[in-house]
């Protein structure tokens, strides 16, 4: 079998692509071209959002993981749901735009259901309070997934269970980080969510802008569902 090795410049051009402002579908199809080798590029990316979310959830989210049902939104081939399941989680459903994409998620024989689902022009196919965990992690940042998914998220998490979101730091992404966080702020002055941690982290990602050098800043957010509204 004829062996095929990713340089950095091939991630670099693939991120970039990514992070394009193009429309949705034309980013699915991307996505679907992207993800035999997605894994491999953001290992050479040293992305480190999949880990530091899941360790997030494992420092506060407390409770029975075997029981626990967690919705990993933006799922791409399962990375998140791989070390959840390391964590002690079992119960996976997972939604993605690419089918390709979902294809490898489902070989990986992790989730009980999975859907496909354009976030942002399509309504999440789920059930309202249904999870204990949902989480985001890579897709919330500029050209990506809108803001007002985080509405929806809520949505579908249980009273009493945990958001975990993630979004880039560095400079053409401070935009849209600000966004989301005046959204979570809101929620919060709202009583519809509880602050748990906020995580902002140095060393995110290799950078692959040409203005950038070393790694690239992001940040980590989980909020827990209040039990009832609270005015």
């Amino acid at each position: 079998m004829e062996e095929h090795t990713r340089t950095f410049t091939d991630v670099k051009n693939a991120i970039l692509s990514a992070h394009e402002n193009s429309g949705p579908r034309d980013k699915m199809r991307f996505y679907d071209k992207w993800a035999e080798q997605y894994e491999e590029d953001v290992a050479l990316l040293d992305y480190r959002a999949p880990s530091l979310a899941t360790e997030c959830i494992a420092s506060h989210v407390q409770g029975d993981r075997d029981s626990a049902k967690v919705l990993d939104v933006a799922c791409g081939t399962g990375l998140v749901s791989m070390k959840l399941k390391e964590k002690g989680f079992q119960h996976f459903s997972g939604l993605d735009g690419s089918e390709v994409m979902l294809d490898l998620s489902r070989k990986t024989g992790l989730y009980q259901e999975l859907w496909k689902c354009l976030l942002g022009l399509e309504p999440l196919p789920v059930q309202a309070e249904a999870y204990d965990v949902v989480v985001i992690v890579g897709a919330l940042s500029v050209g990506q997934v809108p803001v007002p998914v985080i509405e929806e998220m809520w949505r579908a998490t249980k009273p009493g269970g945990h958001i975990c979101m993630t979004t880039r730091a560095n400079p053409d992404n401070l935009k849209y980080k600000a966004e989301l966080e005046l959204a979570l702020d809101s929620m919060v002055s709202e009583g519809r969510m509880i602050r748990v941690a906020v995580s902002e982290v140095e060393e995110w990602e290799k950078a692959v802008q040409e203005h950038e050098t070393g790694y690239i800043p992001g940040a980590v957010y989980l909020y827990r569902k209040a039990m009832a509204l609270h005015k």
